[in-house]
């Protein structure tokens, strides 16, 4: 990955591994530039638009404190976007779920997504929001299917 030349677009994502202690990782999503600062700490950016997870997990003496998930659009100037911590400048939330077991419903329909034949980055934005949705209120999401992948084309190329 390139980590000369970034683009001041790129949305830059900090991720930390202190073993044990705090886990800041992508799950999904494809960065066009990387830097790392030390063997713990680097930093990827993501193009405008582009769609990735952002998974952070933190523990106290007594276990897990904090576990996060959020699948973001990165940034693209000229449109609204929310500030997320680690996230410069900001981006568009499209998921946002806390608390561990509704994080593992999260990863398990990103498997789903996968099993289906799906990178989970290309999928309807939507289906981000219905799946923070469902999970937050304690169902199951919905299967992603070819279907859906097919209609979420069509409507894209209608507005693109």
């Amino acid at each position: 990955m390139s980590t000369e030349g970034a683009s001041t677009t790129l949305t830059r994502v900090d991720l930390l591994f202190l073993k044990d202690r705090i886990e800041r990782w992508i799950r999904f999503g494809k960065p066009v530039s990387e830097v790392d600062h030390d063997r713990r700490r680097r930093t990827v950016g993501f193009a405008p638009g582009a769609v990735f997870c952002f998974v952070r997990w933190r523990a106290g003496e007594y276990g897990t404190v904090q576990s996060r998930i959020a699948v973001l659009r990165a940034f693209t100037p000229g449109t609204p976007f929310t500030i997320y911590p680690e996230v410069a400048p900001g981006a568009e939330i499209l998921l946002n779920i806390a608390g561990w077991s509704k994080v593992q419903q999260v990863l398990e329909a990103i498997d789903g997504v996968e099993r289906g034949g799906f990178a989970p980055e290309h999928v309807a934005p939507d289906y981000w929001r219905h799946v923070g949705a469902r999970v937050a209120v304690g169902l199951p999401p919905r299967t992603y299917d070819r279907a859906r992948h097919r209609a979420w084309l069509v409507r894209r190329s209608l507005f693109a």
